[in-house]
């Protein structure tokens, strides 16, 4: 792999780094500095044109161009209502843990990063929606925006300057479906995190009817570092349509499973082989999923393929949050489905039919076929039933990410779940675990 340049986690391997005065002498809130008070003070225009050079995509698995994003808030001369910026760090994603990373060694980098996207915006006061079982994010999230406001970067007048910004932290309640945008908002509302139908969009009725733009950590993260060195130095880095450096999380059966960081362009089988050890034990890789469970799954034999936006659609699958999950030849697909299938049962908000029944159903067909007990018909009817369940067929998109990986599986290894079914049992039987003292 060809060298390449850093600068996501370069702060994170600093002892003390989610310290003020450690950050600040890594350079941090120059980048503030820079918009607010340099020899030639940025405007709201002039961050949001920086953003829109640099072609950074959203980090949240979406991908959709921060910069233009940010140009969907209404224009405050003519929408005089109050705006928020939302920051999701939800993070429930199975195999995304990059955020977490983050914002426990380096939150003053979230907090600068925020503070610079609401000058942009013209926010108010960012909120940043942190999953409740980060217990260690939260704290030290809390305590860099303490520090911060102690050191006037964080309320009224920062750095003696006419912006005032407020940052809120919200702890999540341990549900997976208000890492969607909608449902996020309503939770940190009071209500109940049930996603929203849209249209209207967050930026003409977000938080409290008020607009408001959601980003995810890893997006804002990038934003002191585009605005200190310019659109286009970012621009230069990466692939045609996926620009900058990313945060892989790789997990699974791999000799060194972590969070890494990469530039577009690099190729799955390198981070496999050469960032992460290779697969474990001496084994093939049997498939893998690009970018957390919710993506389609791609067969072992097509590691090859470039790691972007752009180049994982022609082998079926997405880029997602780049949390690749690596499955080994001596594990069972159906087994996989299973606790995938589970996952997204248990996490369904149970607004639409669609999505309510077709993953319980999805959930125990595959137990039933994982553990011996399928029917002649089973592999047909999850399908049908993904089919039901996905593209687009449902408010927010926890039906899609239970139909993409069940098609997915049943499209490069529907022999092997037919086999499961014929022989009354699972042809790569889960192990048993055996635990000290058993008896």
């Amino acid at each position: 792999m060809k060298k390449f340049e850093t600068w996501l986690l370069d702060r994170c391997k600093v002892a003390n780094a989610h310290t003020l005065a450690v950050y600040k002498q890594l350079g941090g809130y120059s980048a503030l500095a820079k918009v607010l008070k340099g020899d030639k003070p940025m405007t709201p225009a002039e961050v949001i044109n920086e953003m829109k050079l640099s072609e950074l995509r959203g980090r949240g698995g979406a991908g959709f161009p921060t910069g233009m994003k940010w140009t969907f808030m209404p224009d405050p001369a003519k929408d005089p209502r109050p705006r928020y910026l939302a920051i999701n760090a939800d993070e429930s994603e199975p195999g995304t843990c990059k955020d977490r990373v983050l914002m426990e060694k380096d939150p003053h980098g979230l907090v600068e990063g925020a503070l610079i996207a609401c000058y942009a915006m013209r926010a108010q006061a960012a909120y940043i929606y942190v999953r409740g079982e980060y217990r260690l994010s939260y704290q030290r999230l809390q305590a860099a925006i303490d520090e911060a406001r102690a050191a006037g970067l964080v309320g009224k007048n920062v750095l003696g300057t006419d912006f005032s910004c407020e940052i809120h932290m919200h702890k999540g309640a341990g549900a997976y479906i208000c890492g969607e945008e909608t449902g996020l908002m309503e939770s940190l509302e009071g209500k109940r995190g049930h996603p929203r139908p849209k249209p209207p969009f967050p930026a003409a009725f977000g938080l409290w009817g008020q607009p408001t733009t959601v980003n995810n950590v890893e997006t804002i993260f990038n934003v002191p570092t585009i605005v200190a060195r310019g659109g286009a130095w970012h621009a230069a880095i990466g692939t045609k349509g996926s620009k900058g450096n990313f945060l892989c999380g790789i997990s699974g059966h791999v000799e060194r499973p972590g969070v890494y960081e990469l530039p577009f362009g690099v190729t799955a089988r390198e981070i496999v082989e050469e960032v992460a050890g290779g697969v474990w034990k001496g084994r093939k890789c049997k498939a893998w999923f690009p970018g957390g469970s919710s993506c389609a799954l791609v067969k072992g034999e097509d590691l090859d393929v470039v790691l972007d936006h752009d180049s994982l659609k022609t082998k079926g699958s997405s880029l997602g949050t780049a949390a690749m999950i690596i499955i080994d030849d001596q594990t069972s697909i159906a087994r996989v489905m299973e606790i995938i299938a589970r996952f997204y049962d248990h996490e369904s908000c149970g607004q639409c039919s669609q999505c309510r029944e077709g993953t319980q159903w999805l959930s125990q067909i595959f137990h039933r076929i994982a553990t011996g007990h399928g029917q002649a018909d089973d592999v047909a009817t999850i399908e049908s039933l993904a089919k039901g369940m996905a593209p687009g067929k449902t408010i927010c998109a926890l039906s899609d990410a239970a139909a993409i990986p069940t098609l997915s599986a049943v499209r490069l290894f529907k022999d092997e779940l037919l086999e499961c079914v014929r022989a009354k049992k699972d042809p790569i039987p889960y192990p048993r675990v055996e635990y000290a003292g058993a008896h």
